[in-house]
């Protein structure tokens, strides 16, 4: 039944978390989701990235953002990421499982507010997460074309287009470079065309 389903794709979804989980915190990419210690550059960064999101984008100004395997998370993605993955995930898998087996779980059920409570949050975290799916396909279709994000998703390496050297002048290039994609070939023409 869908109810069956739905569980088996719940303790799916869990176990993968917790791939994710053990993966990140022994190895150093953990600090991809370190948080900003310095208030002031939390914020002065944050404010930076929504000016960003809601004016530079549109007026084809330089992300202030550049990202590396190190750095690939802009102050609001990082401060977002913590919240979803160390705090809405788990509550999310908590009031699930809680609900897969609601007599077993009477007691914690009723001292969380009863079944309607552990319901009503399940849902509410449900259509965050939805939500969240629609402004993360939107964000992903802002790169230098609308599919360059999406193919760096499953290739692990960011398209670099002739154009971005001026739109992106702060080393996203070098690191094409690096990298030796597509757009390092265009940047080296025109590194010994410059020279």
């Amino acid at each position: 039944t869908a109810v069956d389903l739905h569980n088996w794709v719940g303790f799916v979804v869990i176990a993968d978390y917790f791939i994710w989980l053990i993966f990140y915190v022994f190895s150093d990419k953990i600090t991809v989701y370190h948080p900003e210690l310095n208030p002031e550059k939390q914020f002065r960064d944050s404010v930076r990235q929504i000016r960003y999101y809601a004016f530079g984008i549109f007026r084809g100004a330089p992300n202030p953002h550049h990202a590396n395997p190190y750095h690939k998370f802009n102050a609001l993605q990082r401060m977002l990421y913590q919240i979803i993955m160390l705090l809405i995930l788990p509550i999310q898998f908590v009031t699930g499982i809680l609900l897969w087996d609601v007599e077993r779980f009477a007691r914690t059920v009723g001292w969380l507010g009863g079944i309607r409570v552990v319901d009503t949050v399940h849902v509410l975290i449900f259509i965050f997460f939805v939500a969240f799916l629609f402004i993360h396909i939107y964000l992903a279709s802002l790169g230098p074309t609308p599919s360059a994000h999406f193919k760096a998703m499953f290739t692990g390496y960011e398209e670099e287009l002739e154009h971005d050297r001026d739109r992106y002048p702060q080393g996203r290039h070098e690191q094409a470079e690096d990298r030796g994609g597509e757009g390092s070939r265009h940047g080296s023409r025109e590194s010994e065309q410059d020279r």
